[in-house]
């Protein structure tokens, strides 16, 4: 589903003419199979979080190859990134990323909105998804009238709502309680499980890689193993 090949990039820090290059992703190679949970474990600063963002079209390479379903998108432009995003891709980030002047359902229903769905199919696509992360209750309210767990939830339905094949999650528990944690990593095995969706997950958390089909692990922008878990 996702093969990396070769993948390397360079940040650029300093004034112009003195700039001084960090490579941040050396010669990675992996791939994911449809329906795996992968975890990419490392310190910040590893380069996780930047192989996420090449992966998801939000940052180009320097060099080397993505493939999503045998399509090559290490060189697409913004615009070709931002359509392929929209149908293959849905986003979990630690910090939500919530429109706080919107209530649920709406949070829940701007990727359809983004896509051109009438709105009769996005009121019924919206309520089925909130009935599956436990939400049916909340459509009305707002980000900052929610728990931290429940918005995170929020944050899932609307990753989940154009039916996206892949998942990319970055630290979807960094800003959790452990209770509330151990749901949420319960509910993306349940979604894993009875959908078949991919998920990529980054973390520093070892407890979170745990749920994993595979862990992967960087350190100074160089994957060091893949590891198969026994069950």
């Amino acid at each position: 589903m996702i093969t990396v090949q070769s993948l390397s990039h360079t940040f650029k820090i300093g004034k112009k003419g003195k700039e001084k290059k960090i490579e941040v992703l050396k010669n990675i190679d992996f791939q994911i199979q449809q329906g795996e949970i992968i975890t990419i474990v490392g310190k910040s600063g590893s380069g996780k979080s930047t192989l996420l963002q090449t992966i998801a079209g939000f940052m180009k390479p320097d060099s080397g190859s993505i493939k999503v379903n045998n399509t090559e998108i290490a060189n697409f432009n913004e615009k070709q990134s931002a359509a392929f995003r929209l149908d293959n891709f849905g986003f979990i980030f630690q910090n939500f990323q919530l429109l706080p002047n919107q209530n649920v359902f709406e949070n829940v229903e701007l990727p359809l909105k983004l896509k051109g769905v009438q709105a009769s199919i996005r009121k019924h696509n919206v309520k089925i998804i909130l009935e599956k992360v436990g939400l049916t209750d909340y459509a009305d309210h707002y980000p900052n009238e929610l728990s931290g767990g429940q918005q995170q939830r929020v944050s899932i339905a609307r990753a989940l709502i154009t039916n996206p094949p892949i998942i990319l999650a970055d630290e979807p528990t960094g800003s959790l309680d452990s209770q509330t944690e151990k749901e949420i990593l319960e509910l993306i095995q349940q979604l894993n499980k009875i959908d078949n969706i991919t998920f990529m997950i980054i973390t520093h958390d070892e407890e979170v890689a745990q749920i994993a089909d595979r862990k992967l692990r960087m350190h100074d922008g160089i994957l060091l193993g893949d590891v198969k878990h026994v069950i």
